[in-house]
């Protein structure tokens, strides 16, 4: 049996195989960030699929932290009802299910929040819309603690884990960076004084979910953009992060603003522009004894299995080929090796702004 079809865990929780369906967008909540009907029926089929953890697209726990259309929230006890059914229909189908938590920051949109985007410092920056207020530390505290809340109720709802992002350009990322951190107090300057605001996340969610309860990140490695964060600094906020009680890292990079080294880098065509991630998760592995996942262009089965195997990761992160494939899992566990069939296009997000929903437009094309 291959190394990628046998149990793992990430803190308590126990999985049944090492593919990981990592965090999307899928554009298919309601207005107030509630889960819909569609996301339970995308959900289900991919755990028919045979994804080890389902991820959830990134669910933001501040009104103003919103980003795009269709986005789903927590940050209301109002919307635990609608997450306890998404949940219920996962765990239905014998599935694992982890929601993730974010706050935009300075990329959020007034056009889905109605607010003026907050960021750890008022900067121009390639993807924020507009320059963003600086926030005070009473701000701070306040979404800070609005994490801490919205792990509560995502424990409440029965998720099965939370994941922090902090990674893509968002609120902690931005605060990690020191591109769009230029702050002069102790949230500012020092890596230790940028990864404050993280920590104290982090400590915030642990106080909310007791320390059971398995809590982990995705975590840039690299910013891959001038003066930005990079992979020295990952390896310490690593260390950091297994000290305050978090239970794995999920490893990737870049943001919108990272030209050709975005998070969905295209024309991944070739085995050798596969893992593109793979040398930051080796560099993260080295340093932690907790579990790490990695993301970033994965379509061979073999380049898959010789990254676990080979020790540089514990969990491979699919994001577009289970878009096109979201059986692609099962296919891989009766035996077929061939490449995922995911052309590295991006195409399928932009039905979630145009149609309310992602899916593979290639695919859709062909059939």
């Amino acid at each position: 049996m291959s190394v990628l079809f046998e149990p793992a865990r990430i803190g308590t929780l126990e999985l049944e195989n090492r593919f990981v369906r990592s965090a999307t967008w899928e554009g298919m909540c309601g207005p107030s960030g509630e889960p819909t009907e569609k996301l339970q029926a995308l959900y289900r089929g991919l755990v028919e699929g045979g994804v080890g953890l389902l991820i959830t697209g990134y669910t933001f726990v501040s009104p103003e932290g919103r980003q795009l259309p269709g986005k789903m929230g927590l940050h209301s006890d109002d919307l635990v009802p609608a997450h306890r059914d998404l949940v219920g229909s996962v765990h239905e189908k014998g599935g694992k299910v982890a929601v993730q938590l974010v706050h935009a920051g300075g990329q959020a949109n007034r056009k889905s929040s109605g607010m003026t985007p907050i960021a750890p410092s008022a900067v121009e920056f390639p993807t924020f819309a507009e320059v963003p207020k600086e926030m005070t530390k009473e701000d701070i505290a306040r979404v800070v603690s609005d994490f801490g809340a919205a792990a509560r109720r995502a424990k409440e709802a029965g998720y099965d884990a939370v994941q922090l992002h902090g990674a893509h350009g968002y609120l902690i990322n931005q605060f990690l960076s020191p591109l769009t951190n230029r702050r002069k107090d102790e949230y500012g300057g020092s890596l230790e004084n940028r990864a404050r605001f993280l920590l104290e996340v982090v400590s915030a969610v642990r106080d909310a979910v007791g320390t059971d309860y398995p809590v982990f990140i995705k975590l840039n490695g690299h910013d891959f953009l001038d003066g930005g964060f990079t992979i020295d600094e990952a390896v310490v906020v690593a260390k950091w992060l297994e000290e305050a009680g978090v239970d794995a890292i999920e490893v990737s990079g870049g943001s919108a603003a990272s030209k050709e080294f975005t998070p969905a880098r295209k024309g991944i065509n070739s085995r050798e522009k596969e893992g593109y991630h793979r040398d930051l998760a080796r560099r993260v592995k080295e340093a932690v004894s907790i579990p790490v996942l990695v993301v970033g262009g994965f379509r061979s089965f073999d380049v898959m299995e010789e990254t676990v195997r080979s020790g540089d990761a514990d969990f491979i992160s699919l994001s577009r080929p289970l878009i096109r494939e979201p059986h692609l899992v099962s296919r891989f566990r009766e035996g077929a090796r061939e490449r995922a069939t995911c052309i590295s296009c991006s195409g399928c997000f932009l039905p979630g702004i145009k149609e309310g929903g992602i899916y593979c437009v290639v695919e859709a094309k062909s059939s």
